[in-house]
């Protein structure tokens, strides 16, 4: 009984340190197979296989009931700590190559997300690809910006110059 609270506790405390819950079935992969997806997105997520009526348990105590119908058969949450497209991605690709790993749903910024929705999630560009793109745009108005100011100085200059030379041909 300590133990099955214990393993509440626990898993409460993952569902309301994670950015993001992404909840799988496993039914019919090796042992080696999910070592294999652990470590594909090790750097993201912890993903833990567990038992469904503790998991129900602790989803609940964090606020979280959208999982309670997917909570059946084999499961196992990845519980995402880094970045949720990465770990989307991660688990779509595995599940691509690995067909009997199923994507049943998740969670993330406060609310459930279908399976379909998983999948929309990995079709986002990562975190970084976005900071990039970002940063690039910045750069490129920044550069437009530097033009238009050190244009203006020498536009002036050049006008100056030509009403210049038009007062002494004139006079």
């Amino acid at each position: 009984m300590a133990q099955k609270e214990a393993s509440v506790a626990e898993l409460t405390k993952h569902f309301e340190d994670s950015t993001a819950v992404l909840l799988t079935e496993y039914r019919g992969l090796t042992v080696a197979q999910l070592k294999e997806l652990r470590n594909s997105i090790r750097q993201d997520a912890e993903y833990a296989v567990v038992k469904n009526t503790l998991t129900k348990i602790a989803a609940n105590n964090a606020g979280i009931t959208s999982l309670d119908d997917d909570l059946k058969g084999p499961s196992a949450v990845a519980f995402v700590h880094g970045d949720p497209v990465a770990v989307a991605k991660g688990l779509r690709a595995f599940a691509k190559a690995h067909p009997l790993l199923v994507i049943k749903g998740g969670f993330f910024d406060g609310n459930p997300l279908s399976a379909d929705e998983v999948n929309k999630l990995a079709d986002l560009e990562s975190r970084e690809v976005l900071l990039a793109k970002l940063a690039g745009a910045m750069k490129a108005s920044l550069t437009k910006a530097a033009y238009v100011f050190t244009a203006l100085p020498s536009k002036a200059v050049r006008t100056v110059d030509a009403l210049r030379e038009k007062q002494e041909s004139a006079a």
